[in-house]
């Protein structure tokens, strides 16, 4: 997977390449919008991590590039916490997803695994995972042939869940991935418990197995084992 990281914090930009490095990624660098520019006009790359507070420009000009070309790069928005008009612009012209400072590198690096199995999905109008067969721009759900009701909410993190089969997802990422900003208003993850009890019971009740893993002290797993 070739990733470019857009950071002009010299100590952050290594940290992560250091770490994505480390997770088996290709990793080419950029400290300014410039040098950006450049990069994704000579090389391709499956994902690009972009800092939208860059010293020459706005980040976002990087996506408006990208947008006049045909292209299948995933973009996960780098941006301060109080960023949110600029996170909203940036999906709304094209990113895939956003993390706010200052955040994990694992979950940077689960975030960039999501979009790029995202990408490589798009065109496809049915997940299928053993007996559950999911058509997501439907929002609709099959056990054994047998449709299955979802709220919005299950929904999304079915396919949060389906987009990081076999991994760990903190309750903070499962609710900064449901609520965005709003999931820091939350005075505990009760709420999430009650979506995972919901689906799982879904699930089950109609001939499902439990994909739905509780990690003890960290959050959730979908996966078949």
């Amino acid at each position: 997977m070739k990733v470019l990281i857009v950071e002009d914090e010299t100590d952050l930009l290594q940290s992560i390449m250091a770490f994505l490095k480390e997770s088996g990624m290709n990793c080419e660098q950029a400290v300014n919008l410039a040098e950006a520019i450049e990069k994704i006009n000579t090389h391709t790359f499956d994902c690009i991590v972009l800092d939208i507070g860059l010293p020459d420009g706005n980040g976002l000009r990087l996506i408006e590039e990208l947008q006049k070309k045909e292209h299948q790069t995933g973009i996960v928005i780098v941006s301060a916490r109080n960023a949110l008009d600029d996170r909203l612009k940036g999906l709304n012209i094209g990113a895939d997803d956003y993390i706010t400072k200052p955040f994990y590198m694992p979950e940077l690096s689960a975030r960039i695994k999501s979009v790029v199995r995202r990408r490589s999905s798009q065109g496809k109008n049915e997940i299928i995972f053993h007996e559950l067969r999911v058509f997501p721009e439907e929002m609709l759900m099959y056990i054994n042939d047998k449709s299955v009701s979802l709220t919005r909410k299950e929904h999304e993190l079915l396919m949060y869940m389906l987009s990081n089969q076999s991994k760990v997802l903190t309750k903070e990422s499962i609710a900064e991935h449901l609520w965005g900003d709003h999931a820091d208003m939350a005075d505990s993850f009760d709420f999430i418990y009650s979506h995972i009890k919901n689906l799982r019971k879904k699930i089950t009740d109609n001939g499902g197995r439990d994909y739905l893993k509780s990690v003890y002290g960290v959050g959730y797993k979908f996966s078949a084992e």
